[in-house]
């Protein structure tokens, strides 16, 4: 079973968007999948049509009771997220042991799953250092606009960190660039400033710009469901492939 943080603190660069159409492409290839949304905005439970949700992954960190988990298909299962979760930052504080709370809740699905993807919040709090003690590996999605990698130093060395003290087998799987545009010239000079930052760990796959990818998740469902033959479905298969590939 291999863990996944897919993790960057900044807003916007389609991190939850991929994290879910990364799964639902593992479960396309009959990968069985579990999906993970320890971001309080709940945007990747409310992205597969699970909407006021009665039981979150909150109630298992907060009274450490069994994972709540909801089937999205036959290969992809969910555990999935709510506001609750604002208030575990505070909570966790107080807690023995609170960075590793996730690592032993995930402790029962050992072996369940090939693939367990982490969708964390975009900040740099308990609630990621947790994905991170639990992850194998990380994955990070980069915007392509020019600041893409701006503060991306402090990531790398909270990576670093969580590695030192708790996890020392933890990986920087990739980094894959989202939201490309191929029309603007700009376009290639971001991707080389990407590429010479990252050097090999830039996957070969980019994620275009496409529209599908919102409208899928408004209706609640992956855009291979909603768009199979759009450039989004295209691009995140290839993503896929290589992810299962590499990591």
């Amino acid at each position: 079973m291999k863990i996944i943080a897919i993790i960057n603190h900044k807003g916007g660069t389609g991190k939850t968007t991929s994290t879910l159409n990364i799964g639902a492409g593992l479960a396309r290839i009959k990968k069985k999948t579990l999906l993970v949304d320890i971001d309080p905005q709940s945007n990747l439970t409310e992205g597969l049509g699970f909407r006021d949700v009665k039981v979150s992954i909150y109630d298992s960190i907060k009274d450490d009771v069994a994972l709540p988990i909801a089937s999205v298909s036959e290969y992809l299962d969910i555990i999935p997220s709510s506001l609750d979760l604002l208030g575990a930052e505070i909570e966790l504080v107080s807690r023995l042991g609170r960075e590793t709370i996730l690592k032993r809740l995930l402790k029962s699905v050992e072996g369940k799953y090939d693939y367990v993807l982490i969708d964390c919040a975009p900040a740099l709090g308990m609630l990621t250092v947790n994905a991170l003690v639990a992850a194998d590996t990380v994955m990070i999605p980069l915007e392509a606009e020019y600041f893409a990698y701006r503060g991306i130093d402090r990531l790398i060395s909270i990576i670093s960190d969580v590695r030192t003290h708790y996890n020392e087998n933890l990986t920087i799987g990739g980094v894959f660039i989202t939201k490309i545009n191929p029309r603007r010239v700009i376009t290639e000079q971001i991707t080389e400033s990407i590429k010479k930052y990252f050097s090999d760990k830039l996957f070969q796959t980019s994620i275009r710009v496409n529209v599908a990818l919102v409208e899928a998740q408004l209706k609640g469902v992956d855009v291979f469901e909603y768009a199979p033959i759009s450039n989004a479905a295209v691009d995140y298969a290839n993503l896929t492939d290589e992810i299962v590939e590499k990591i």
